[in-house]
């Protein structure tokens, strides 16, 4: 069994536990409920902005603890100030050390979209992604059957939220993608081996229709490699353990940035000359 398939099995006994001790009609009465969500396919395709999706995240299953005291508000507020597009927070405790309360307290200090970053299986993680203020879910095509995922999709849809899609490959690419979906993500990391290959990400972006919110994830650490990746068509890039690792996340990201906007602007300097 890898490590995917665990997480499923593990987050379907969660669902099932947490689904008897806070009923949906309970979720639905969060003030955050009824509130508009923020578009994260808006901001991130924004001429003002960076495209970055920067993620908070604790620990994961291949690394082990990368920043385990980091404070949320600090990192979150200090990504956007940096010139994020968007965040993205994990929220599955078991393997990545997050919680609920991360995303609610992220979305209390930003005006901005978030990523409720999860291994989401059930209707019921969807209304809990809007009731703890969530704009976007994460769909993992590996952990979802096309019919199931589409269906998930519709769902999410229906109450509001926008979804992006992760991808590892063309097979999954082709099956998964509908007409519910707002963003396509590929994965640099294979879910199954958490090996890292950039080339995943220029070998399927062409193969993404147009109609998609298109987003390069995992494996980013030098800004050269979001002009690369922009040149090949991606309008966004989810960046977490770059960021994290760091003592103060939030400056890393602000030393991030600032090299790529200088590297954007000698690219246009140059073009323009």
């Amino acid at each position: 069994m890898n490590i995917l398939d665990r997480i499923i099995v593990h987050k379907r006994k969660e669902v099932s536990e947490k689904s008897s001790l806070v009923p949906v009609k309970l979720l639905e009465k969060s003030i955050y409920f009824e509130s508009q969500v923020v578009s994260m396919k808006k901001y991130i395709t924004r001429e003002d902005k960076t495209g970055i999706i920067a993620e908070f995240k604790r620990k994961s299953p291949s690394k082990g603890d990368i920043n385990i005291n980091a404070s949320i508000e600090k990192v979150s507020i200090g990504y956007m100030q940096a010139g994020a597009s968007a965040l993205s927070i994990l929220t599955d405790q078991e393997f990545f050390g997050g919680k609920n309360e991360d995303l609610t307290l992220a979305r209390k200090f930003n005006f901005c979209p978030i990523l409720r970053k999860d291994f989401i299986i059930d209707e019921y993680q969807i209304i809990e992604a809007k009731s703890i203020g969530a704009d976007c879910i994460l769909l993992i095509a590996a952990a979802l059957e096309p019919k199931r995922l589409k269906e998930l999709a519709a769902f999410a849809r229906s109450l509001g939220l926008e979804v992006l899609m992760e991808v590892h490959d063309g097979e999954e690419l082709e099956t998964a993608l509908n007409e519910y979906l707002d963003l396509v993500g590929v994965n640099n990391r294979s879910l199954k081996t958490f090996e890292v290959s950039l080339e995943t990400s220029f070998s399927l972006v062409y193969q993404i229709p147009p109609d998609f919110v298109k987003i390069s994830e995992s494996g980013i650490s030098n800004p050269q490699t979001l002009v690369d990746l922009k040149e090949a068509g991606f309008d966004g890039f989810l960046i977490g353990e770059n960021f994290m690792k760091s003592g103060r996340p939030h400056q890393a990201a602000y030393n991030f940035i600032k090299e790529y906007r200088s590297l954007i602007s000698q690219k246009h300097g140059i073009t323009k000359g």
